[in-house]
């Protein structure tokens, strides 16, 4: 009787399936995704609908992207993005950024630096959605998906944190009105954030549900400047007038001390629940043989 063993990967299937290959070669195709994005928010600005087909049409182009890759490339199991869950994650997500974001505003009234004027006709919340949708899902994958996971697989879960922070934020530095002091808040409130959403669960969901949320609340909302980007009119007119230590000045409500407060807050809170729960993973040369 033959027994029949699995070959070996070859050469090319090792080198590829290796952290750095899987940072170069999926994060490369998921930023040209990225880009085809911004393309069709700008080519379809006045034309919300068709913008949101087109994107949600690359967002399932993307997942099939990562999952192929992870599947056929590295030979391994997608748990991070397994439906079993996903509704209940998304949504709590969903209601963590939009609370979060809006406490933040509430604050912000309360002093009297964010006034409302009046309403705009709800159709004025449709263009926000394809921004929200694109920003949510490619961010995620790229840099909790790819980044966070490939640097973990060596270096271990805080150092993959502190990687995958940083250049994040740093990212936002390419935004219109980006600013080096906006790039460090995000690194610290969202990348910590963000990141302690994927360590507590082991999946993209939750942290695709808060960034689709806090994104999609900000501007379709309370009409805010969204990371640094060009301000656009949402459902609420609104002035705001205070120092840019409360308002984040032209980067937006992300660059002030009360989402740095609010945000880190709850980041840290689930970076205690994942050590808790046994969910951080320690550097390659510290797990047993």
């Amino acid at each position: 009787m033959t027994t029949l063993h699995n070959a070996p990967p070859g050469l090319a299937r090792r080198i590829l399936s290796s952290p750095p290959a899987g940072v170069l070669v999926l994060g490369f195709i998921l930023l040209r995704m990225m880009g085809l994005n911004t393309d069709v928010m700008t080519s379809y600005a006045g034309e919300p609908l068709k913008s949101v087909q087109h994107i949600m049409a690359l967002a399932i182009a993307g997942f099939a992207v990562y999952i192929g890759y992870a599947q056929f490339i590295k030979q391994r199991s997608v748990s991070e993005l397994a439906l079993p869950g996903m509704g209940r994650e998304l949504g709590i997500g969903l209601l963590l950024g939009a609370g979060l974001y809006t406490v933040c505003e509430l604050i912000l009234m309360a002093l009297g630096i964010y006034r409302i004027n009046g309403l705009n006709p709800l159709s004025y919340m449709m263009p926000a959605i394809a921004m929200a949708l694109s920003s949510s899902i490619f961010e995620e994958l790229l840099f909790r998906g790819v980044l966070f996971r490939s640097v973990e697989t060596w270096f271990g879960s805080w150092a993959a944190l502190v990687v995958s922070s940083l250049v994040f934020g740093l990212t936002h530095l390419i935004n219109p009105q980006g600013t080096i002091e906006g790039a460090l808040f995000i690194a610290v409130e969202a990348g910590i954030l963000l990141a302690a959403a994927f360590m507590l669960t082991r999946r993209l969901w939750l942290s695709i549900g808060f960034h689709m949320a806090w994104n999609y609340t900000q501007s379709a909302i309370f009409s805010g400047i969204v990371s640094g980007n060009d301000a656009q009119q949402g459902l609420i007119r609104s002035t705001m007038k205070g120092p840019d230590w409360l308002t984040g000045g032209s980067f937006g409500v992300e660059s002030s001390v009360l989402a740095l407060v609010v945000c880190t807050t709850t980041g840290i809170v689930m970076l205690v629940m994942a050590t808790r729960r046994g969910k951080i993973v320690p550097p390659i040369w510290k797990r047993p043989a």
